[in-house]
């Protein structure tokens, strides 16, 4: 699979930013079949970049003691030609600026904010590293998701921060959803999510790994340490289960609808 092409305001990159990454290496190894290079430590801080089949697919940073009260989590980029331009619109249209543009060095221009709804994501301005290598695929990204607190906002912010060039899906009272792009080209959505989140669960992005079997990925992921947060079901796009990582990291696996019919496990 050739590497994709990512156009600016579309994610570009994910990485986990957790308290112990060799628990975290050994997980996603096993569960996704991931390798793992760790970077120089005083150019890179010793960040680590996961691959599948030789292709850069993750990244793997250890918390530091400042981010201790801070979940450990998974982290969507999107890509920027100009990050201190997009910082400068994220904060005029109601964004808060976490960390101002930093030189990865030979890499790029790493940026991280919360838009308008709280929602914690990254930017990246890209020089040699330009993203991630392989999406779409089982052990890979699949697709990103702002589950929003207040839709309407984040909606706009989006357009206006990062250009989206959005479609709405539906616009139910139960079931409000509008994408990045159009059909198969979408390349992450937005959800109203102001119905299902707890109070004290700000708003935020979550991302989906490619399974082709949900039940077996959970199945595995349980006896590796995972706790199943939400069972696999079935949903129009897939066979899907949300689950937290052995130090709490929550992602989801989806399996497109119609693979593995045949085997016992069913998927999302």
């Amino acid at each position: 699979m050739p590497t994709p092409h990512i156009a600016p305001g579309a994610p570009c990159w994910i990485d986990l930013m957790t308290s112990d990454p060799e628990k975290a290496k050994t997980f996603y190894g096993d569960l996704f079949g991931w390798t793992f290079e760790t970077g120089d430590q005083e150019k890179y801080g010793g960040y680590i970049t996961a691959s599948k089949n030789g292709k850069s697919v993750a990244g793997i940073m250890q918390k530091q003691q400042a981010q201790a009260a801070t979940p450990d989590m998974w982290s969507t980029y999107l890509r920027s030609d100009d990050a201190a331009a997009t910082i400068a619109a994220a904060a005029e249209h109601g964004g808060q600026v976490y960390m101002e543009p930093m030189d990865v060095p030979e890499q790029g221009h790493m940026a991280y904010i919360a838009d308008a709804t709280g929602a914690a994501v990254g930017i990246w301005q890209p020089r040699e590293h330009r993203g991630y290598e392989i999406v779409a695929e089982p052990g890979a990204p699949v697709w990103h998701e702002l589950h929003a607190k207040n839709y309407g906002a984040a909606v706009t912010f989006y357009r206006e921060v990062f250009g989206w060039e959005t479609t709405v899906m539906s616009d139910t009272p139960e079931f409000k959803y509008t994408t990045l792009g159009a059909g198969h080209d979408a390349k992450a959505g937005i959800l109203d999510a102001s119905a299902f989140l707890p109070a004290e669960v700000p708003s935020n992005w979550v991302i989906y790994f490619g399974a082709e079997n949900t039940d077996a990925v959970v199945d595995k992921a349980v006896k590796l340490g995972a706790t199943v947060v939400h069972p696999a079901e079935d949903s129009p796009f897939g066979r899907v289960a949300t689950m937290a990582d052995p130090t709490g990291a929550v992602f989801k696996v989806i399996q497109a609808p119609g693979a593995n019919q045949g085997n016992a496990a069913e998927e999302a």
